[in-house]
């Protein structure tokens, strides 16, 4: 794997980033697939979106592929992520990025247009702790159009089973050391390949001492999302998605 991805292609960073997803979320595929039937159920196929925490643009490759018609604007603040996701998207005219923190007031500043008719987020706001979660949600309260939709799939454990979160988290890291075991890269070894690459060798380090390690954030509910979402001024707000950890929340405007 080390030998492949080092100096290869745009297009082999995307895939060997989905490898690394999928090490510690097998059903990632599936979150993707509900959550644009949900787009195409609530505002159509082709929407403007704006792919928020976009990563290496996981979501806008979907989104583009199902919906020809589409526009996307990834965010992100990660150099190293932005740097593959603009490698990988160049030349397309669908979708451009923005860098930007999300915990910077003024964030929306920097983004093209006042509205979405979506804002999609999949494994990246655990990254922030409740207090910026809450703020954000505020803001995208603005930024969906009325009838448009936010959805964020992430890490939305349930404190009230300590039983079942303890065996299904044994479970897991069990199925991922056997994973890695047989060859697959982990989070730590993916960050230590990107560093190798000449390309990706700076942004990787700046991502470092912008973040860290990883997440110290917080991971509230799905009930605690829903109620967020409606404080906000979504008119609805639910579930439509879940495995044991983790959940799909949609905020209806």
């Amino acid at each position: 794997m080390t030998e492949t991805v080092v100096g290869a292609d745009w297009q082999a960073w995307q895939n060997s980033w989905d490898r690394q997803q999928e090490w510690y979320l097998p059903d990632r595929e599936e979150r993707f697939r509900v959550m644009l039937d949900m787009v195409e159920a609530l505002v159509g196929p082709a929407p403007r979106v704006l792919d928020l925490a976009c990563g290496t643009g996981s979501i806008s490759d979907r989104l583009l592929k199902r919906f020809p018609e589409a526009r996307s604007v990834g965010v992100d603040l990660d150099p190293a992520l932005l740097a593959i996701a603009e490698g990988y998207f160049e030349g397309e005219p669908r979708v451009r990025f923005v860098r930007a923190d999300l915990k910077d007031p003024r964030w929306t500043e920097k983004l093209p247009h006042d509205t979405y008719d979506a804002v999609l987020t999949a494994t990246a706001l655990h990254w922030l702790h409740t207090e910026d979660l809450r703020a954000l949600y505020g803001q995208l309260g603005t930024l969906v159009r009325d009838g448009g939709v936010f959805m964020n799939a992430d890490h939305m454990p349930e404190e009230g089973t300590p039983r079942i979160n303890a065996a299904e988290r044994a479970f897991r890291h069990a199925r991922m050391d056997a994973a890695q075991a047989a060859g697959a890269v982990g989070w730590a070894e993916w960050w230590q390949l990107a560093a190798a690459d000449p390309r990706l060798a700076a942004p990787t380090a700046e991502r470092f001492e912008i973040y860290g390690e990883h997440a110290d954030g917080d991971t509230p509910s799905a009930a605690w999302h829903a109620a967020v979402l409606r404080d906000a001024g979504f008119a609805e707000a639910r579930p439509v998605w879940a495995s044991p950890t983790d959940a799909l929340v949609l905020g209806l405007k």
